[in-house]
């Protein structure tokens, strides 16, 4: 059986995305998002922020990076890729959502957007994947 790895995650944008252009043509949108977690701390519930690092390819991309602006609640589904280099002779290494699925959540706020729940999906979109 082949191992899956997928998540769906629903946080607000830490920043606005960043688009950028592999020097083959290829569009990359990296994004971060936090989402909070209530966790009880002696008698009392305190939030605990979690922070996400994302990236969407091509077209898809292209089309929704204007959209993720700071601030902004939305909701993903996706799949974990963990991405390894070396610096300095150290092996490093982080874990980033390849989004998949993205669903605009947090309603009409200025006239760029589309409002209410509008879900924008990968398969909307031709170009390959590089992975």
């Amino acid at each position: 059986m082949q191992d899956i790895s997928s998540v769906t995650q629903t946080g607000r944008l830490t920043r606005d995305a960043e688009l950028k252009y592999t020097s083959g043509g290829l569009a990359i949108c990296n994004f971060s998002i936090a989402s909070n977690k209530s966790k009880k701390v002696g008698d009392r519930w305190e939030d605990e922020a979690h922070f996400f690092d994302c990236v969407l390819f091509g077209k898809y991309a292209e089309s929704m990076s204007r959209y993720l602006t700071k601030g902004k609640q939305i909701s993903l589904q996706g799949e974990l890729n963990q991405e390894r280099w070396e610096k300095e002779g150290q092996k490093r290494s982080r874990v980033t959502i390849k989004v998949d699925r993205l669903v605009l959540t947090g309603g009409k706020s200025d006239d760029r957007q589309s409002g209410g729940n509008q879900a924008v999906t990968a398969e909307n979109f031709e170009d390959d994947i590089p992975f």
